[in-house]
């Protein structure tokens, strides 16, 4: 969506979402770092050090100067509305992924689709857009918009998480390209553009929760790019085992590691495990309206760790810790089973009757299920 591209005054016009104010609680919000993009250009090797520093102890960083202006990004989240608010309920209906059954996330994620605990179902509601914006139809209240999200789909891809993964490569004292060449454009798969709105629940389903709205897990793909918005409900499990805030930062783009690229790093690289939470008291009875873009390897891309690199050779020879992936390339599942696995089984009423209890991490009871011949973990 780069307004170099882009000529705002011929834009359709498009119903205005105003969102809540941040919250003005004392949260204990996490220590996270702040790249920015425009400083790394100039100097990729310092910022490549800082990267994967983050992303080897915490898993989540901060993105600035990323391209995209506030006022860009103020319209971005006005047309996320437009999935939710202007489009009738039966229209819907038409363009529901059901995920548990089709494996993708293409289109609508209705309502109440995955069960959270006690028998709550999820309020949460998602329109979801592969990154090729034409390899479905939309609802028709998107149409006028659907260049615009094209070219949001394409900064994110070439100009953002390009310029990340180039800084992840570099960490682990790989070719620059090593990372960019496993997102091919060109090819068919699954990175998506995501606009996702939180309902506020009951008081009723969040005492049989314990207040959370997302059990804790970690992303599926290499990166995702959340933009930042101002209700604060996302939590991060920080290494000490306590589960802290997000801060909201205006016009940054949060963005953490995903399982698949912990497993190429051979866990250089975390895939931090993450939340959503009942919002603060101040921001209790507003809906949180979310624009991610969610990056994946191509889906033949093996999820074995890249051992031309010197940096994952010596923390495979450190490590003490379990590992989450498979050292043989030939048993590695790839990509494509990876995320059709983790699809299938989130939320889902009966993968959870068959979970088995994994112990605690910290203050997080855990449930463990193995996708694809390696063990997914939930934290509640």
């Amino acid at each position: 969506m780069n307004g170099n591209h882009i000529d705002v005054a011929a834009l359709p016009p498009v119903p205005h979402y105003t969102p809540a104010q941040p919250t003005k609680e004392p949260l204990d919000f996490a220590d996270l770092p702040i790249i920015d993009l425009a400083q790394a250009r100039t100097n990729p090797t310092a910022a490549a050090a800082e990267v994967r520093e983050a992303m080897s102890t915490k898993g989540f960083l901060y993105i600035v100067n990323h391209g995209n202006t506030t006022s860009q990004m103020e319209r971005l989240f006005d047309i996320a509305n437009v999935p939710f608010a202007q489009v009738p309920e039966e229209e819907k209906k038409q363009f529901d992924s059901k995920p548990h059954e089709t494996g993708s996330f293409q289109g609508y994620k209705l309502r109440q689709y995955w069960h959270i605990e006690g028998g709550v179902r999820d309020q949460v509601e998602s329109y979801n857009i592969n990154r090729n914006v034409n390899r479905r139809t939309h609802p028709e209240a998107l149409h006028p918009y659907i260049h615009e999200v094209d070219a949001f789909a394409r900064h994110n891809h070439f100009e953002v998480a390009n310029a990340i993964l180039r800084l992840l490569a570099l960490g682990l004292e790989l070719p620059e390209e090593t990372f960019v060449e496993m997102h091919d454009w060109e090819k068919v798969s699954e990175p998506f553009v995501r606009f996702m709105k939180y309902y506020p629940r009951s008081e009723e389903d969040e005492a049989k929760t314990k207040g959370v709205w997302f059990k804790g897990h970690t992303d599926f793909g290499s990166i995702t790019l959340l933009y930042s918005q101002p209700v604060s409900a996302l939590q991060i499990l920080c290494q000490d085992g306590k589960w802290r805030w997000v801060r909201h930062i205006e016009n940054a783009i949060i963005v953490n590691a995903g399982d698949a690229l912990e497993f190429l790093s051979g866990g250089v690289y975390k895939a931090t495990i993450h939340r959503v939470v009942q919002p603060p008291s101040d921001q209790r009875n507003v809906t949180r309206l979310g624009v991610y873009y969610f990056n994946l390897f191509d889906d033949d891309v093996k999820l074995a760790p890249l051992t031309s690199s010197p940096i994952v050779q010596q923390h495979r020879l450190q490590t003490t810790q379990a590992k989450r992936f498979e050292d043989d390339p030939e048993k590695a599942p790839t990509q494509k089973d990876w995320r059709l696995g983790r699809t299938l089984a989130y939320g889902n009423t009966k993968n959870q009757a068959e979970m088995k209890e994994g112990g605690l991490q910290g203050e997080s009871k855990v449930q463990e299920e193995v996708v694809a011949g390696v063990v997914v973990r939930h934290y509640n």
